[in-house]
C-alpha cells in the first residue's frame, strides 16, 4: 500500500486539515482519550499528521535501544493526539469551545470562542509564537549576497538603463 506517503494512508492524506485553528502555545482541554478533561499547552503541532503534542499528556513508555553515543533504555514520551481530540479553551468559562475567526473594525484577523455556554470573546495569540524556533542567522555566510551589491542600483525607470535586450 505503500504510495509515498509514509505511515499515512492516502484516504487520510485527502483529509489532511487545510485551515488550523489549534496553534502551538495554546492552552487546550483532551476531549478524548486517556487524558480526558485535562489541560494542558500546546507543545508541537505535526501538521503533516493532523495531530498535536500536549505538554505533559499522553504519555507513553518507549523503549529505546543505546548507540555508542547515547545510552538506551525506557523512557516516558508525550505521544501525539489527534487534532480532533483537542478542544481550545475559551479564556473567559475555561471550558473547551470551538474557534471560529473573526475580523475587527480595524481589519485585524482574530480568533473567537465559539459554541454553546461560551462567551464570544477573543482567543489571544500565543506569545510562544513570536520566538523563533530556528533563529535567524546574524553573520552572513557563503551564498548570502554581500551588502555592496544589494544596494547598487542596477535599472533606472526614467532612461531604461539597464533593461535587457529580449
Amino acid at each position: 500500500m505503500s504510495c509515498g506517503l509514509g505511515a499515512m494512508g492516502w484516504k487520510a492524506a485527502e483529509k489532511l486539515i487545510r485551515h488550523w485553528k489549534i496553534l502551538r502555545g495554546d492552552n487546550v482541554m483532551i476531549i478524548r482519550g486517556k487524558d480526558k478533561g485535562e489541560t494542558g499547552t500546546i507543545k508541537r503541532v505535526i501538521r503533516s499528521q493532523n495531530r498535536v503534542i500536549v505538554e505533559g499528556k499522553n504519555l507513553i513508555k518507549k523503549h529505546i535501544k543505546g548507540g555508542p553515543d547515547h545510552e538506551g533504555g525506557i523512557f516516558t514520551v508525550e505521544a501525539p493526539l489527534h487534532a480532533s481530540n483537542v478542544q481550545v479553551v475559551d479564556p473567559v468559562t475555561g471550558r473547551p469551545c470551538k474557534v471560529g475567526v473573526k475580523y475587527l473594525e480595524d481589519g485585524t484577523k482574530v480568533r473567537v470562542a465559539r459554541g454553546t455556554g461560551t462567551s464570544g470573546s477573543i482567543i489571544p495569540r500565543p506569545e510562544i509564537l513570536k520566538i523563533r524556533t530556528t533563529p535567524r542567522p546574524t553573520t552572513a555566510g557563503p551564498k548570502d549576497t554581500p551588502m555592496e551589491f544589494v544596494w547598487e542600483q542596477t535599472y533606472d525607470a526614467k532612461t531604461g538603463k539597464g533593461m535587457p535586450d529580449l
